[in-house]
């Protein structure tokens, strides 16, 4: 399968103020390709809960954005120190972020269950103090 279009992101990951912004970006290059409300919405979710993990938990990473005829593949990848325990980390409410970020409004432990509940497929792929990659995919 031969992407379409691919969308290509820096998340940085000093900055609470610009975490969102690829989430944004990718929302808009949607609307332009004609890409229908709803899946729209789903891949922006995904893509912004993604985008604040990695911003409080790795110190950012990359994000790309692959579109092709029947569905979208949003792939996040950093080099922060992995997730110790999926299983927990994939329950709600969970969280391992520190009270300064929590009194942001963030970590709330919803990024992950968001993330699996807005997509179709959600893979990650974590080594510990080596990073994270998770892939994610929404079918139209």
């Amino acid at each position: 399968m031969t992407e379409t279009v691919k969308f290509h992101f820096t998340v940085d990951g000093e900055n609470f103020t610009m975490a969102g912004q690829a989430s944004v970006a990718v929302k808009k290059n949607l609307r332009q390709l004609g890409i229908s409300p709803e899946i729209i919405r789903r891949v922006s979710i995904a893509m912004y809960e993604g985008e604040i993990n990695m911003v409080i938990h790795a110190g950012g990473g990359e994000a790309d954005v692959f579109v092709y005829e029947n569905m979208i593949e949003i792939v996040l990848t950093d080099n922060g120190p992995g997730i110790a325990n999926v299983e927990l980390a994939m329950q709600e409410g969970f969280s391992t972020a520190p009270d300064q970020i929590r009194s942001l409004g963030f970590g709330a432990g919803m990024g992950l269950p968001n993330m699996k509940k807005h997509t179709d497929f959600m893979g990650i792929d974590t080594k510990l103090g080596k990073g994270t990659k998770i892939t994610m995919r929404v079918n139209f």
